[in-house]
């Protein structure tokens, strides 16, 4: 049965990193769209945008589209967008996936969910640099992508964008908690994911804030779109399937 997926990238990435993935999901019938955020979009002005245009432009793209029943998937950043796209248009979304995805309560930045040490990374980054942080290439070497080789992490890296600082440190507001929505929620777990350290889990730490969810698990880093692009389309059609 053909199904609607809406990914949604990361931080530092657009929904072009996405098209090898959803190449796999098209192969199998689905109809998929990789549309990239406010924000990082080329020519954005990185110093004023955040989360609220981030996540508008995302409820933009559903309606402009017409996008009924669809199946949005969020990655790590891509969980606040997706968790206040829901919150605008629940009509057109019939189930959240969250793919080591940060699923906030009402009032929460990213920030609150992230180890002190890259608050403090970024918050002195993102001062020198007009409110616009990226990713340390050895943070993203070692952390990010560790299932990949040196040539794939090195040509993976330089794809990536500058990223809105804002959109890590302005809260989501929320009318009614993940938990307490009525739609279908799953959560994908890439188990060797050191992005966030293992004493700071993706899963159950924040996985458990969706109330009812069906979580799917597979092997890879944070960045299995690079490594594995194949098997994190299967993975997101177990997720997203009814």
């Amino acid at each position: 049965m053909a199904d609607t997926y809406v990914l949604v990238h990361g931080a530092w990435h657009t929904g072009e990193q996405l098209e090898p993935v959803a190449s796999h999901l098209r192969a199998r019938g689905h109809v998929v769209h990789c549309p990239t955020l406010a924000g990082n979009q080329p020519g954005d002005d990185r110093s004023v945008l955040g989360l609220s245009e981030a996540a508008q432009s995302l409820v933009d793209f559903l309606v402009q589209h017409d996008l009924r029943d669809v199946r949005l998937m969020g990655h790590s950043y891509g969980g606040m967008v997706i968790s206040k796209a829901v919150d605008v248009v629940p009509e057109r979304i019939t189930r959240l996936v969250y793919w080591n995805a940060f699923v906030p309560l009402s009032g929460e930045c990213l920030n609150d969910m992230a180890p002190p040490p890259y608050k403090a990374l970024f918050d002195a980054v993102a001062a020198d640099n007009g409110n616009a942080v990226m990713l340390p290439y050895p943070i993203w070497r070692e952390v990010f992508i560790n299932d990949a080789d040196a040539a794939l992490a090195r040509s993976a890296y330089e794809q990536l964008n500058p990223q809105p600082y804002r959109t890590f440190t302005e809260p989501v507001r929320l009318q009614t908690e993940l938990a307490a929505k009525p739609l279908g929620k799953s959560y994908l777990l890439c188990t060797e994911d050191t992005a966030m350290p293992h004493s700071m889990p993706w899963h159950p730490r924040l996985s458990e804030r969706l109330g009812l969810f069906r979580l799917v698990a597979c092997p890879g880093s944070h960045e299995l779109c690079f490594t594995n692009p194949q098997l994190l389309a299967q993975k997101i059609e177990e997720a997203g399937r009814d």
